[in-house]
C-alpha cells in the first residue's frame, strides 16, 4: 500500500515547499526542523494503523479508558540524511527502539555508482513494527539495502517505508523487489523526472548536505 500525503491538502505541503525552496535552504536549522515536522506528521498518520488495546488511566476524579498503541515501533532511518527526519518519528514514538543504517552511494571514476552498505546497529526487529526512514527515494536502490540489512537483526511483522520526495522510477523499483504483504510505502511527494546520474528532478537537492554542511567527498548536488 502506498500512501502520498501531500495528495491532499494540509499544512503538510507548507513544510514540503520550504524543504524544496532554494532560499529557504540556506538556513540548514530551519531545513532540519521542517525535516523533524514532516517525520512528526508521518509518525501521527502511520499511528492510526498500529494495533491498539484500551487501558484504564487514573486521574484525580476517576478512571478514564484510552485506547493505547499495543507495541511502539522500532524507528530505522539510513545515515546521514535521515536523522532529521528520524528525529521527528521519535519524537512522537517516544518509548520507540532505534535502529541506524550506513548506507551510500559509492561513485567510480567514471561518475558510475552503486549503494555501499557498511554497518547496522539495532535491536532486534522479530515480530516487531519497523518504520525505515530515508528522506529521497531516488533509485529505491538504498531502501531495499536498508530493508535487506534489517532482516539480518530477524523478520519483522511489518515494515513501513518513509520518504519526503520520492520518484516515480524508485516507487516503481520497491514495488518490484519488496514483499508485498510485509510493507507500507509513506511519501510525501513524488516526482516524474530523474537524470541519467538518477537525481530526482525537481527534487530538493542533497539533504544530508542541507541539514548538515557539505561532505569532502560532495562532487555534486545529490539527491541524499
Amino acid at each position: 500500500m502506498i500512501h502520498v500525503l501531500g495528495e491532499n491538502n494540509s499544512l503538510f505541503n507548507q513544510f514540503i515547499s520550504e524543504i524544496r525552496d532554494e532560499v529557504v535552504q540556506k538556513d540548514s536549522l530551519r531545513f532540519r526542523r521542517n525535516l523533524e515536522r514532516v517525520g512528526e506528521i508521518f509518525a501521527y498518520e502511520i499511528s492510526k494503523h498500529l494495533d491498539y488495546k484500551t487501558q484504564d488511566v487514573t486521574t484525580p476524579l476517576g478512571v478514564a479508558k484510552v485506547p493505547m498503541v499495543v507495541q511502539q515501533p522500532v524507528l530505522a532511518t539510513i545515515l546521514r540524511a535521515g536523522l532529521p527526519l528520524h528525529q521527528g518519528l521519535l519524537n512522537y514514538f517516544d518509548k520507540g527502539e532505534n535502529c541506524f543504517i550506513s548506507a551510500y552511494r559509492k561513485y567510480d571514476e567514471s561518475g558510475e555508482f552503486h549503494i555501499e552498505f557498511e554497518y547496522i546497529s539495532s535491536p532486534s526487529v522479530d515480530d516487531k513494527i519497523v518504520i525505515l526512514s530515508d528522506p529521497m527515494l531516488a533509485t529505491g536502490a538504498s531502501m531495499e539495502i536498508g530493508y535487506r540489512a534489517l532482516l539480518e537483526k530477524g523478520t519483522p511483522k511489518h515494515v513501513h517505508m518513509v520518504s519526503v520526495i520520492a520518484s516515480q522510477e524508485g516507487v516503481d523499483y520497491l514495488i518490484k523487489k519488496m514483499p508485498h504483504n510485509n510493507y507500507t510505502l509513506w511519501i510525501g511527494a513524488i516526482d516524474k523526472e530523474m537524470t541519467p546520474k538518477s537525481y530526482i528532478v525537481p527534487g530538493l537537492g542533497d539533504a544530508g548536505d542541507l541539514a548538515y554542511g557539505i561532505k569532502i567527498d560532495s562532487k555534486k548536488t545529490h539527491n541524499r
